[in-house]
Parts: C-alpha cells; sequence; structure tokens
C-alpha cells in the first residue's frame, strides 16, 4: 500500500505529545520527532534531575508541558484539547506502565486523537514470557494492551526487540553499559540470536510509523538483518574493535534464573529479560504471519538501519575520550592502564 502524498503532508504538521521524553527511549522519539519537522510537546514532571535533557530538548524545539500529571485524567484532557494534539506516544518507565491507563481514558474522552502508541519498545509482550520479576511488567503492558483495544483507540505496537549495546544481565540498563575491556559474559553456549536497534533508529522508525496508516492497530517488529547476532557474535566484532581477544566466562541458565529469584529491582528484572532473550530465544521463535503485525522493512524497504559494527565503533571512540579525560585524574589510573591498550585501535576509528 501507497500512502498518498496528501497524507504524507498533512501527518508531518500532526502535533505530537510524548510523555516519558526524558528517558533513554523517549529522548530519541522526542528528537526524531522534531527531525521530522513536527511540533512537539513534551509531558515532563518537575526535577533537577530532568532539567538538563529537558532544556536540549527545548533548545531543538520541543514544547515542554510543565507540571505534568499522567493520573490527572481532566489536565490530560485538557492539553489534548488545548494543544490540539494528533498523536500520543508513550515512552514511560517500568514503573509507570499502569499510569498509561489515565492516558488511555483521556485519549478516549477527548475522541480526536489519531493514533496513541503505548509504552512498549521492547519484544511482543503477548508473545514473551520471561520469568518473574520480568513477567510482571509484561503484564501490565498486557493490560494497557487490552484496555487500547476495548476502548476503541487507535494504536500502534513498537516490538523494536534489543538497544544496539553489549547486554550485562546485571545492570540497570545495557544502554548504560559500555563493551567490556576485561572479559565477556556470554549466555548459555551464547548461539541464540536477538536484533539489536540503535537508539536512533528506534526513534526515527517510531515517528514513521506513528501515522503510517500500514500500521494503524498493529503491532510493528524490528528485525533487520543486519543486526541479527548472537552473544559470540558481538564479543568477536569488539574483539576486532580492540584489537585482541578477551576470555570468556560462561554465565549459566541457572545463574540467569538464580539472579532473577533474588528479585533485586532493577537488576533481577534485566536478568529475567536476558534468560528470555538468550536462553529462550524469545525474539526468534515466532514468525510474523498475523493481520495484525508486520515487519518494519517490509514498510520502509529503502531506509536503512544502523549496524551494531557502526555502533561498536562509537563506543570505542567514546572509551578513547574516557581515557584521555580521565588521565588527568589519578584515581582513575588503573582504569586507564586497561583502556590505553586498546588507544591504537580506537585512534582508527575516529
Amino acid at each position: 500500500m501507497t500512502v498518498s502524498p496528501s497524507f504524507a503532508a498533512a501527518a508531518k504538521q500532526g502535533r505530537v505529545l510524548i510523555a516519558g521524553a526524558t528517558g533513554f527511549i523517549g529522548q530519541f522519539v522526542a528528537e526524531a520527532s522534531l527531525e521530522a519537522g513536527r511540533t512537539t510537546y513534551v509531558l515532563v514532571r518537575s526535577g533537577p534531575s530532568k532539567a538538563k535533557t529537558i532544556k536540549a530538548l527545548q533548545e531543538k524545539g520541543a514544547i515542554p508541558i510543565p507540571q505534568g500529571n499522567i493520573n490527572d485524567q481532566e489536565f490530560l484532557e485538557k492539553i489534548l484539547k488545548e494543544y490540539e494534539i494528533d498523536v500520543v506516544i508513550s515512552a514511560v518507565g517500568g514503573d509507570s506502565i499502569r499510569d498509561q491507563l489515565t492516558l488511555v481514558h483521556a485519549i478516549k474522552a477527548v475522541g480526536t486523537i489519531k493514533r496513541f502508541l503505548p509504552s512498549e519498545f521492547g519484544h511482543d509482550v503477548d508473545r514473551a514470557n520471561p520469568v518473574e520479576p520480568g513477567l510482571a511488567m509484561y503484564i501490565e503492558k498486557r493490560t494497557v494492551r487490552r484496555v487500547v483495544e476495548e476502548s476503541g483507540v487507535p494504536y500502534t505496537y513498537i516490538c523494536c526487540n534489543s538497544i544496539a549495546s553489549w547486554p550485562y544481565y546485571d545492570n540497570t540498563h545495557p544502554s548504560e553499559v559500555l563493551p567490556p575491556l576485561d572479559h565477556f559474559q556470554i549466555y548459555g553456549d551464547g548461539s541464540v540470536k536477538a536484533y539489536f536497534v540503535a537508539g536512533s533508529d528506534i526513534g526515527k522508525f517510531t515517528i514513521k510509523a506513528a501515522d503510517d496508516i500500514r500500521t494503524l492497530n498493529k503491532s510493528i517488529h524490528f528485525r533487520p538483518p543486519c543486526n541479527f547476532l548472537n552473544i559470540n557474535e558481538l564479543a568477536s566484532m569488539w574483539e576486532k574493535k580492540i584489537g585482541r581477544s578477551l576470555p570468556r566466562v560462561t554465565v549459566t541458565e541457572q545463574d540467569l534464573l538464580a539472579a532473577a529469584g533474588e528479585n533485586i529491582i532493577p537488576q533481577s528484572i534485566v536478568a529475567s529479560f536476558t534468560h528470555d532473550i538468550f536462553i529462550k530465544g524469545c525474539q526468534v521463535n515466532f514468525s510474523i504471519d498475523g493481520p495484525n503485525e508486520v515487519e518494519l522493512s517490509s514498510l520502509y524497504p529503502d531506509e536503512s538501519f544502523r549496524s551494531v559494527d557502526e555502533c561498536f565503533d562509537e563506543f570505542a571512540v567514546k572509551m578513547k575520550d574516557m581515557h584521555q579525560e580521565g588521565a588527568k585524574d589519578d584515581g582513575i589510573a588503573a582504569q586507564n592502564h586497561v583502556v590505553e591498550k586498546m588507544l591504537p585501535i580506537t585512534a582508527m576509528c575516529a
């Protein structure tokens, strides 16, 4: 199906409201919306920790709505009407998933929203079944889906799979971790593959899909062939960047289940997701053939994805910069000694 120029032109002018725009994924979505020329409003909570991010988005053209409360339906209805919002995108974090129910009720009450994208940005939660405590989050996301569908609100679910980074099971968020310089953690035998997508691509394709008529009331799966990799392949790719081999330490299925069972939040949630991805293969153990789902590349065959290889180049350069900055501080001399070993390689990436 071809989207007509008139539809595309109208879509470009659509006003977007983003909840959770100061989070990791939310920032990419907000920036992509602004780059697409959209009037972009961001619903933000006040607080010094978010001030820098809010200012950066505002400098790029975002319009912050201060003191936004996603639990206040009257407030939400007011801003949806007042700012004539066309598309609502939620990228709120795990502890706020159920708060989206109020947002859904407000969207239904207003009745003019053309599309709602709830906070998915991961696996297909109707198919994936991680162990607890990750399952509890997926159950909440499923609840939001069912309320959206029962309400009749037009929607699109973004199933973008994994973020293009090194996946650490015991960290708060894989995106915050650079690839290792001492050893690799290999989950199981390291052969189970997954799909990795750069944050900028998550933002770009989310905005493209937000008002594409072909994505209406469907789940959109991100499966870039160039980034279909397993842990062993990721490790080999990183070794080429640093010019040396690193020891590989096996993290068994039992290790991951034990970490999940400790119920330490958020590490145990990450462990349960890691088990689902790299042991159970939750991203690859089903085909995309339902009437309400579509693979992203079939929609935009001429659009390319950033490769994990490119992302690893950036990580290498970032480590080089960290070394140069850290050289001024004797307190991290040990870390610099390790990073120093890779400088000839990172120099080639700069």
